[in-house]
């Protein structure tokens, strides 16, 4: 079974196997309102934890994705293009933004479990 690991900026990256799938938690779809472009980046990019996966926008604002971890980028959801509004539809399952191939399997440890993010929620 896949596991899904959360940061303080609402990504979420659901492992399985040496690759991670990433998106962003159903919360902060909320907070952004109805998502109405996704900037995707090119298959091949390197990523490094922290910095900019994607880019989002709303009609709120425009945010970027942050990479959980470093990776490669091994594939895209290049549906969202065309259907932003996913996102907002379904973020933990076809709203996912890009999948990466972990290139540090050991920064998944400073990432919160799905219990402890749901309480991490709550606090803000």
């Amino acid at each position: 079974m896949a596991e899904t690991r959360y940061t303080k900026d609402h990504e979420y990256i659901r492992i399985e196997g040496d690759t991670g799938t990433v998106g962003i938690s159903d919360y902060a779809q909320a907070q952004l309102g109805d998502v109405v472009f996704v900037e995707l980046p090119a298959i091949g990019k390197a990523v490094t934890k922290g910095g900019e996966a994607a880019v989002v926008e709303s009609v709120k604002a425009a945010s970027e994705v942050y990479a959980p971890v470093s990776g490669e980028v091994v594939a895209v959801n290049s549906e969202l293009e065309a259907s932003p509004g996913t996102v907002n539809e379904d973020p933990a399952g076809k709203g996912w933004f890009v999948k990466l191939k972990l290139s540090d399997a050991a920064e998944l440890e400073g990432l919160m479990s799905e219990a402890e993010y749901q309480d991490y929620v709550k606090t803000l």
